[in-house]
């Protein structure tokens, strides 16, 4: 987060805090927020963002009765990818779903799915800091999970139907909203399941998610201090980027810092391999087995350089660092050089 927005909350704080979210101000911040996102992607004809409290796991059982009719295909390249397909494997009115998987540090290459009348994407890949560009490859509709790549990878937003995210990554902010950028054919398609005999639990209903939306408003109480911190993230990003493109130019400049370090060293090298599936916006760097990245994270977090350890699941030594776009491209230079100084010690 960035200092300048926290300070921000508080100094509107005793004006929009503890308010019901119906009330003018709340929806004020909400359209706020909703107008910025557009602003920033640069929304296709119809296109419209829908905010609902629960965050991305929520979107995926949500997904799971409102946008799934009846078999998805899924891309699984890591911890977070998979999930989405577990929600869908353990509904009992869908199909089993169609996985591809590929093995972490790799990105699954899109193909037609017969029978399947959905395509799930993950943009990014947080666990292994592999991205995955989403493109429509038959009829079905496209949903990407962009938790930790929206805002800060490029996307074609024609080539979506549901491009999902939390706020915690790039924008920001706190947990618990999910926004999503909505096509036609996808408010067509949870407006048809609406209409259908399936149960759909209230707190997941998209439909209604949609209608509370186009009033400027979620279903269920958000934290208000949520969608402001958001809100004043995206601001930013528009003000001082013009738009994603800026934004995303600005991520290649942080990602070539990092992967150029790590390729510079003789102890270090880029986990994933093929250059053009390295994320933008979380960078995973092995470590030579020389170098224990749980020494050097020991050391930056006595220090206050804290959360660039290795995904726990993933089970290699390795550092992995987030560079979303609030952090700046100096803190990432420094960062490695920090690096350098703890190895040089160690050794």
């Amino acid at each position: 987060m960035r200092p300048e927005a926290v300070a921000r909350l508080a100094e509107v704080g005793d004006q929009l805090l503890g308010t019901s979210h119906r009330q003018p101000r709340v929806k004020d911040q909400v359209r706020r927020l909703q107008e910025g996102l557009a602003r920033l992607f640069g929304l296709p004809d119809g296109y419209e963002v829908l905010l609902a409290v629960g965050g991305a796991t929520a979107f995926w059982e949500a997904a799971a009765f409102g946008l799934v009719q009846q078999r998805s295909r899924h891309y699984v390249f890591g911890e977070f990818s998979s999930k989405f397909a577990a929600a869908t494997a353990a509904a009992p009115w869908l199909e089993t779903p169609d996985v591809v998987k590929a093995d972490a540090g790799t990105v699954p290459s899109a193909s037609p799915a017969e029978g399947c009348d959905v395509q799930a994407f993950t943009h990014n890949e947080t666990s292994t800091g592999v991205m995955q560009q989403p493109q429509r490859v038959d009829d079905a509709l496209v949903l990407v999970d962009a938790t930790s790549g929206a805002g800060g990878l490029p996307v074609d937003l024609s080539q979506t139907d549901v491009y999902y995210f939390s706020l915690q990554k790039g924008f920001a902010s706190e947990g618990g909203l999910v926004a999503a950028i909505v096509s036609p054919a996808a408010a067509e398609r949870i407006a048809g399941i609406a209409e259908s005999d399936r149960y759909v639990p209230t707190f997941l209903d998209l439909a209604t998610a949609l209608d509370n939306s186009r009033k400027h408003q979620t279903y269920n109480t958000p934290s208000v201090s949520t969608v402001f911190l958001a809100a004043e993230q995206v601001d930013w990003m528009n003000d001082t980027f013009g738009g994603l493109d800026g934004v995303v130019a600005e991520q290649r400049r942080k990602a070539e810092a990092i992967y150029g370090w790590a390729e510079a060293r003789d102890w270090a090298s880029p986990f994933v391999v093929d250059p053009d599936a390295r994320s933008l916006v979380v960078a995973t760097i092995d470590l030579d087995e020389a170098v224990s990245a749980d020494q050097v994270n020991a050391v930056l977090r006595a220090n206050g350089v804290l959360d660039t350890d290795a995904y726990r699941k993933l089970g290699r030594n390795q550092l992995r660092v987030g560079m979303f776009p609030a952090v700046d491209t100096a803190d990432v230079e420094a960062y490695t050089a920090c690096v350098d100084h703890i190895v040089e010690k160690l050794a």
